[in-house]
């Protein structure tokens, strides 16, 4: 499985990003897909997950604002960031979940390459 992000860049405080996360090699659909965050001298920290039943978990920093999405069509999961904060400032991750704590790193399997987003006060 191969896990490739697009959608970063620099936004505005107040601003909106869509990052997307596609997947070749195999289906996404029988998976939970997480997204993690890592900000420069930090730990990787959970954003949120998307379950493959469809429900959604979100890190409290997050949540209201953020937004996980799957298209199957398209075998790819989004993450829709609205009122970004400066704090948000990191590069995101995307990532297949296979067992453990779903806001754990080690819960994961196959990455994505990172994509940063930078937002500007």
């Amino acid at each position: 499985v191969q896990l490739v992000e697009s959608g970063g860049g620099l936004v505005q405080a107040g601003g909106s990003l869509r990052l997307s996360c596609a997947a070749s090699g195999r289906t996404l659909s029988t998976y939970d897909m997480g997204w993690f965050r890592q900000a420069p001298g930090k730990e990787r920290e959970f954003v949120g997950i998307l379950w493959s039943g469809g429900s959604t978990v979100y890190a409290n920093s997050v949540r209201g604002r953020f937004t996980i999405s799957r298209d199957y069509a398209k075998n790819t999961v989004y993450l829709q960031m609205n009122s970004l904060k400066p704090e948000d400032t990191a590069v995101y991750y995307c990532a297949r979940k296979v067992g453990g704590i779903y806001y754990s790193t080690t819960a994961y399997d196959y990455w994505g390459q990172g994509n940063q987003v930078t937002v500007s006060s």
